[in-house]
């Protein structure tokens, strides 16, 4: 029986094999945007990539300058999910490449590869073990503590697979499943080895997010933000997060443009919990009386699985081990971005839908 084709070779083929092929293929499609009005580069210069490459968050500006109506796209917050978040970019270029319009006075703005090097090395975290996605925190202040995490370090690092989960199973039998996955993945900064780590100052990819605001005056404009992220929900569902607060303005219009299917992890209806430091709260400063900040984020495998394949990752690259790290980037790789051609077309098909609403929301309200 033949298959039928919900995606073409050619839009499949915005999946890149690894960050170097990711950035040539955005820089390609991007000299094929007549609407390409702006390109700025940031570069890392303390740490390269797997293959020695330089380490770059691209920046695109498509559409007018003046365009007071601005959807942002942001791939690679967490590196590994930017296999994810970097196929999504590509096929909005190609699709702008080969006629796709803009409503008036509206402009996208692609931030690739925020954390550049997570995305190259298979890792969530950056050159420092930084969560980028924990580090948008007031760093001047106290830093927050994660009792839960505490608790939990040494199962963490606990190389005999049956006494971790029986310290997990234990923690949760006594917590609940929430607090275990706080407790995991809230956020942490005492443990810089360890995930989720939030870091002691503020990151590249921080750095970059707050001089893009100032180049183009984003605080000014009405903004769609969509940040693209992977492996944490049901199988190849895209789940729109709202972590705006309750009840806030952000609040009601994601809710509005997106429509029921967006979950609220203060809520409680999401896979995901609520986190310490999010990227999403340096976005909501710019909100106050108009537009809204979501992540898009494509399930794979069970939430169990993400930590453990995470996990492994952590204390493979701890030991030092070569080889442990080889096979923890493939783990990580797979999970974040399965090969499954099924799972990438409803992946390419979510992102044009929510795309589209974001620009039915700034053009409609």
């Amino acid at each position: 029986m033949t298959r039928p084709v919900a995606m073409s070779a050619e839009s499949l083929a915005a999946f890149p094999p690894d960050y170097r092929a990711a950035g040539a293929q955005i820089q390609l499609l991007a000299q094929d945007c007549a609407v390409l009005e702006d390109k700025t580069e940031y570069a890392i210069d303390t740490s390269a990539g797997i293959e020695g490459e330089q380490l770059v968050t691209d920046v695109l500006w498509l559409g007018p300058r003046s365009a007071q109506n601005v959807v942002v796209l942001i791939s690679a917050t967490h590196g590994v999910e930017g296999f994810v978040g970097a196929a999504v970019q590509a096929d909005l270029l190609r699709r702008m490449a080969q006629g796709l319009r803009l409503p008036a006075e509206t402009a996208v703005l692609i931030i690739f590869a925020l954390n550049p090097y997570g995305f190259s090395w298979c890792r969530r975290c950056d050159e420092a073990g930084i969560d980028l996605n924990r580090n948008f925190i007031d760093f001047e202040q106290a830093l927050p503590q994660n009792t839960g995490y505490t608790q939990l370090q040494a199962a963490i690092y606990n190389d005999d697979a049956g006494q971790r989960q029986q310290l997990f199973d234990d923690f949760r039998a006594q917590h609940g499943q929430t607090a275990y996955e706080v407790a995991i993945s809230g956020g942490q900064y005492c443990d810089p080895s360890g995930p989720f780590y939030g870091g002691q100052a503020a990151a590249h990819g921080r750095r970059v997010i707050e001089q893009v605001i100032a180049r183009y005056s984003l605080a000014g404009r009405r903004l769609a933000v969509i940040d693209i992220h992977s492996g944490l929900g049901p199988y190849a569902h895209g789940e729109v997060i709202n972590d705006h607060p309750l009840d806030s303005h952000g609040f009601h219009v994601a809710h509005r443009w997106y429509g029921a299917s967006v979950t609220t992890p203060e809520s409680g209806d999401s896979s995901s919990v609520m986190k310490l430091g999010l990227l999403d709260y340096c976005w909501h400063e710019l909100m106050a009386s108009a537009g809204c900040y979501v992540t898009l984020e494509f399930g794979s495998y069970p939430t169990q699985v993400l930590f453990d394949v995470v996990l492994q990752d952590h204390r493979s690259w701890k030991s030092g081990d070569a080889e442990a790290k080889a096979a923890s980037a493939r783990d990580m790789q797979a999970h974040f971005c399965p090969q499954d051609v099924y799972w990438r077309e409803l992946v390419l098909v979510k992102a044009r839908q929510v795309f589209q609403q974001a620009l039915d929301g700034l053009t409609h309200g």
